[in-house]
Order: C-alpha cells, then sequence, then structure tokens
C-alpha cells in the first residue's frame, strides 16, 4: 500500500545569489554603447516565475492529500455469498494473507469471495471484505479406542499446544492421526483424535 505520509513534502531548494556573475555575464553580453536587452532582468523574472509557481504547489500539496484520505472511504461489496461469517474492515497493514489466516479460511476462498477487490495484493484501510465460512476439514474415520475425544482445530491452534492443551504428548498426537500427513500443518476445521492419557504412557 502506498500513501503519501504527511511531512514528506519536498522542500524548496536554496539558491545560491549568483547575481554578480550574471551580472557580468549581462554586462558582456550587452554590446558597448549600444542598447540592448538586459537578460538579467528576463532570468530573474523566469526564475521568479518559477518559484512562486513552486510555492503554490508546496501549499496545495497538503490540502490534496488530506482531500484524499478523507474522500476515500473504501470498497464495499454489494452482497456477500450465502453462510459467510460477515464483513470485516481492512485495517492499516493488513494483507490479505493475514486476513484469511485471522479468519481460518483459505486465501483462495477469501479472494473469490471478494470479486469487488480486482488485485487481491492491493488492499486498503477502509475496504470492505466478505470473509467467507470456514471450509469442512479432515475428519479421521475413526479414532483409537479409548481415546478421550474428538478435537476441531480453531484458527492458531498447533499440535504442538493442542497436546499441551489435553495433556498428551506430541508423539502421541501425531500418531493417533494418520489422516494428518503434515503434522506441523493444521486448518481450522481439521478434527483430530485426541489420545487418552494411557495411551501416552504405553
Amino acid at each position: 500500500m502506498d500513501y503519501n505520509e504527511p511531512g514528506n513534502h519536498p522542500e524548496l531548494c536554496e539558491c545560491t545569489d549568483n547575481t554578480e556573475n550574471n551580472q557580468t555575464q549581462a554586462n558582456e553580453s550587452v554590446p558597448q554603447g549600444g542598447i540592448g536587452i538586459d537578460p538579467l532582468q528576463v532570468y530573474s523574472m523566469t526564475l521568479e516565475a518559477i518559484l512562486q509557481a513552486q510555492r503554490q504547489l508546496l501549499s496545495l500539496e497538503p490540502v490534496q492529500s488530506m482531500f484524499f484520505a478523507q474522500s476515500f472511504s473504501g470498497r464495499v461489496p454489494v452482497s456477500c455469498p450465502p453462510g459467510f461469517q460477515g464483513r470485516y474492515t481492512v485495517r492499516p497493514g493488513d494483507t490479505m494473507f493475514f486476513i484469511a489466516r485471522r479468519f481460518g479460511v483459505t486465501l483462495q476462498a477469501l479472494i473469490s469471495a471478494n470479486p469487488h477487490i480486482p488485485n487481491p495484493n492491493l488492499i486498503f484501510p477502509g475496504d470492505v471484505l466478505c470473509v467467507p465460512t470456514v471450509e469442512p476439514g479432515r475428519v479421521p474415520v475413526s479414532c483409537p479406542p479409548g481415546f478421550q475425544g474428538r478435537y476441531t482445530v480453531r484458527p492458531g491452534d498447533t499440535m504442538f499446544f493442542i497436546a499441551r492443551r489435553f495433556c498428551v504428548t506430541l508423539q502421541a498426537l501425531i500418531s493417533a492421526n494418520p489422516h494428518i500427513p503434515n503434522p506441523n500443518l493444521i486448518f481450522p476445521g481439521d478434527v483430530l483424535c485426541v489420545p487418552s492419557h494411557t495411551m501416552t504412557t504405553m
């Protein structure tokens, strides 16, 4: 996201006084005893006009930036897909990827639910996104005998923290869930078998 932050405006350059050099050049360019146009006067008028134009631009730029910030209220979807979780207003620093992770949905699902955002890599604070429902996760066909119960993964969960939550070893939790091929990669909606405490000591 590119923004023009207040205070990042170019400063007016300080010009050195070359009056003596210009005067010498002007005197050399005017023929002796003749009547000519003083180039210094023409140059000075042109310089003053340039400086005046710069001052006007510098004085208008903050106003234009403020107007842009106030006038941009964000892109809002006309409607959201059925059964969506809700609407989310983009905040500074947000990306589609992090928003998808925050709500436990895939990045592609979030992009597909928001066709009013033509470039998913370019979102702005104030944009409103439709957050789709969590896709059904991976469910075990069966759990080992004597297991404690089933647990549905939530956003932010890891195998390690789930094992600690239920007071079982990480290896026991991994072994009880062969339907999760990569234990380092679990998603909200996945269902895990939580082994019993006796199984962890075997």
